[in-house]
């Protein structure tokens, strides 16, 4: 007789994180002064199935940048991860790789997209690498089977985190897994959330180890916590991430200007000029610093809800055009942002600046409350004319999310709803599919998501 195949042994469920912008203070981080990073709404999404026991495989697929693996279970290498000198616990604080363990996982990641370009196959491999290194860290060699599936709406390469936001979403459901996360509920205390939130952002923190090398930290904390954070780097130990609660959500205007750069030429590029005009450029870098202070203050402060919004957003948006100035006095803007500038500026819709590195990337826009309906179509076909991305998105959105399992309930009565299976989450076409289907904020009439906050 047929043998009947054995039934999985988890629901299948979704983790969510955001990606983020740099509001304040790039550049001048570099040499000490604070920065504001800020959570967005445009997310990474990973859903999780669990295989029956027959089935000893894991499947990572990444379908937005066509990545595709299955390895076997038993060909992994446990015995390196789980030696007594090597082992790793979900409460392990680990702020390094271990050499060793890379090295293990290496010629596993790089069997990956053997068929592609190197360059593209690199990418690849780089984020076989992470999902290996936290998987053998955080699983078991008797784990059972699972596919991974990601998707983003996250711009890639743009500055914007979308590596950060996965890690985070591997992080998350790995822990998940190994059932070491509680909640998110919302009477959990305050102080068991926080601690859960870091232990997801300090293992996504490892994964981000192996995709860049030398991560700042401040990505997969904003990632996992949300809101915002303002980051400052030590003279002596690690940079200070301090979370900013009181960050207001606030419309934004993201337009990608789909121009390629280098973070790595721009930060030398201010470090020489520095070295040229040291007296001039410490002057501006300061200004940086101080713009940032005063906007922390003023985020902090009362005035940011109530009646007293409009009036604070203006002396936001000043502070966001004035860190712009200062940026492009540091010469790293490019044309193609200031293009941006420019129409957001004829169109009078908000305060524009440069988000991240400069020299290409993204610009962001806070939009002025009265912004009308009309002004911002005539600008976005301006925007679609001359080759420029579009996002409408929201500042200071929420942090790691959890849908479990993989089903959205009619709130009203809890009966009924829209189960997310395999082929619908991976056949969504685009950021609008993506978002239609599971979008964390597109089912506020429905029981799904929930949060650590």
């Amino acid at each position: 007789m047929a043998r009947k195949p054995s039934s999985p042994l988890a629901p299948t469920f979704m983790v969510s994180a955001p990606g983020k912008v740099i509001v304040f203070g790039e550049h001048a981080a570099v040499f000490g002064k604070p920065a504001i990073a800020a959570a967005i709404s445009l997310r990474s999404y990973l859903l999780v199935t669990t295989l029956s026991k027959s089935q000893r495989t894991i499947k990572l697929n990444f379908k937005d940048i066509g990545l595709d693996h299955t390895w076997e279970i038993d060909t992994l290498p446990w015995d390196a991860f789980h030696r007594p000198d090597k082992k790793k616990f979900y409460y392990s604080l680990v702020d390094s790789l271990d050499a060793e363990l890379l090295e293990a996982v290496k010629p596993h990641a790089e069997a990956v997209s053997k068929h592609l370009a190197a360059k593209q196959q690199k990418i690849h491999i780089r984020s076989a690498t992470a999902f290996l290194y936290l998987f053998l860290s955080l699983g078991s060699p008797a784990s059972p089977g699972f596919v991974y599936s990601l998707r983003s709406t996250i711009p890639i390469g743009a500055g914007l985190g979308s590596s950060a936001s996965v890690c985070v979403c591997l992080s998350a459901a790995l822990l998940l897994q190994i059932r070491t996360l509680a909640g998110p509920h919302p009477d959990q205390p305050p102080e068991e959330a926080r601690l859960q939130v870091e232990r997801i952002s300090r293992w996504a923190f490892v994964g981000e180890l192996c995709i860049h090398g030398d991560p700042s930290g401040v990505d997969n904390a904003v990632s996992a916590g949300g809101k915002a954070v303002i980051y400052q780097r030590n003279c002596a130990g690690p940079p200070s991430i301090t979370p900013l609660h009181a960050f207001p959500k606030l419309p934004l205007l993201l337009v990608n200007t789909q121009q390629p750069r280098s973070t790595a030429t721009q930060v030398d590029k201010v470090r020489a000029l520095r070295n040229r005009h040291p007296l001039v450029t410490e002057l501006i870098l300061d200004g940086i610093g101080q713009l940032t202070t005063s906007a922390i203050e003023l985020i902090s402060s009362a005035r940011m809800s109530g009646c007293e919004i409009s009036d604070s957003l203006e002396r936001l948006g000043t502070l966001i055009r004035i860190n712009h100035g200062l940026l492009v006095s540091l010469g790293v803007s490019h044309p193609r942002l200031e293009r941006i500038r420019e129409l957001v500026d004829y169109a009078d819709i908000g305060w524009t600046k440069l988000t991240g590195a400069g020299g290409g990337g993204c610009a962001i826009t806070l939009f002025r409350p009265d912004a009308k309906d009309e002004t911002m179509k005539d600008l976005e076909r301006k925007f679609a004319a001359e080759g420029f991305l579009k996002y409408e998105t929201t500042l200071g959105a929420h942090g790691v999310a959890v849908l479990w399992p993989a089903v959205f309930r009619d709130g009203t009565c809890g009966k009924g709803g829209e189960e997310i299976d395999q082929d619908m989450f991976e056949n969504a076409v685009g950021v609008e599919g993506i978002e239609k289907l599971v979008g964390v904020g597109m089912h506020e009439d429905r029981e799904g998501w929930k949060f650590w906050t």
